[in-house]
């Protein structure tokens, strides 16, 4: 029996958020298994708040660098991940990017060759990185009679593209063009995760967890046997009865440590990663009527639970951050709030000369 308390903190410990790591930014991404990333910037959040005295160019040198890529991944959606993470974890999630393509744009193909088109796409784009738009545009001279974006999609599916730089740059804008990982990345050569690997790393990062966890965090399906069949795991049951798994030296700290006020990023992993949240986001969230067309909340975790939501307004010589807490908070988290937000603030606006927090 594990409590829904030990679980959160568990997954707090993993997720480096109880304490700021040290881990250099390519090892923390690593370690992370990935972070959500399909905003040019806001994840830079995501790192911040995990890893200690960070600065947004030791991010953004990590992607000049091409040490870190933007990529489709996990969810089918963009992750920010290493190299060799690139490499490692597309092959295992390839037949599920292909059936998602397939699953919305199959009937557009019918009677194309795939692996004429791919091989087209391909040969485009290592030689000029471009956005899904042109890229349909240019396949559509060679297939007239079908949708320019059905055909740029399947290329995306069909093989692993990343997201070129200036893209995501810190302070920098750059369209959302796109070339092969193997032409971004060279002669690197690392081995493929098989799927109990993959596993390992997601119970890593966020468990312990169940099977529809891992399956909600990937995209994949049918891991009830894999997971099974992996003698190695430790098994717990949740106050609900569902069966967990975890690996056997994760942390698992006790109950009550202390868990700091933490600001996430919009898509941050920790909200999206499991299918029961319930470890993490509190039904306060759904209450707050957020608009469901709207900017996604960035929100606020107080004892390590979902507790408010925070804005930013950054102009030139003002910046403001301001915290709307759902329920009252005690003092000691309305000062820790204080304090975390200015720093963070600070982050974000950089130079600006009149940075202020506001809650309430």
């Amino acid at each position: 029996m594990i409590s829904k308390r030990a679980l959160n903190r568990a997954t707090l410990a993993r997720q480096l958020l109880l304490e700021r790591s040290d881990l250099g930014v390519v090892d923390a991404v690593e370690h992370l298994a990935g972070l959500q990333a399909q905003t040019p910037h806001t994840w830079y959040v995501g790192l911040w708040t995990r890893l200690r005295d960070l600065t947004p160019s030791q991010v953004s040198d990590a992607l000049e660098s091409r040490d870190l890529v933007r990529i489709a991944l996990m969810r089918s959606t963009i992750h920010l991940v290493s190299a060799a993470d690139c490499l490692r974890l597309r092959p295992p999630l390839a037949a599920m990017l292909t059936s998602g393509t397939n699953a919305i744009f199959g009937k557009r193909l019918v009677g194309v060759d795939r692996d004429e088109l791919v091989a087209a796409g391909r040969s485009i784009l290592e030689e000029q990185a471009m956005t899904f738009g042109e890229l349909g545009k240019v396949l559509a001279l060679k297939w007239p009679d079908r949708d320019p974006l059905a055909l740029a999609q399947a290329v995306r599916g069909d093989t692993p593209l990343v997201q070129v730089t200036p893209r995501g740059l810190w302070g920098r804008s750059g369209k959302a063009a796109h070339t092969t990982a193997s032409h971004w990345l060279g002669d690197l050569e690392v081995p493929e995760l098989t799927l109990p690997e993959m596993i390992r790393r997601y119970l890593g990062a966020f468990g312990p967890a169940s099977v529809k966890d891992v399956q909600t965090w990937s995209g994949l399906t049918r891991l009830s046997e894999v997971v099974e069949g992996m003698s190695d795991l430790v098994g717990f049951r949740d106050e609900h009865g569902r069966e967990l798994f975890d690996i056997p030296d994760a942390p698992r700290p006790d109950e009550d440590t202390p868990a700091p006020v933490r600001f996430l990023y919009d898509f941050d992993n920790l909200l999206l990663s499991h299918a029961d949240r319930s470890r993490v986001v509190t039904p306060r969230v759904k209450e707050q009527n957020f608009d469901p067309h709207g900017p996604i909340p960035r929100l606020v975790l107080v004892d390590g639970v979902t507790a408010g939501a925070w804005t930013t307004e950054i102009g030139k010589e003002r910046a403001v951050l301001r915290v709307r807490p759902f329920d009252p908070w005690p003092a000691a988290a309305l000062d820790e709030a204080a304090e975390e937000g200015a720093r963070l603030l600070a982050f974000l606006a950089g130079d600006v000369g009149d940075q202020r927090v506001e809650i309430g």
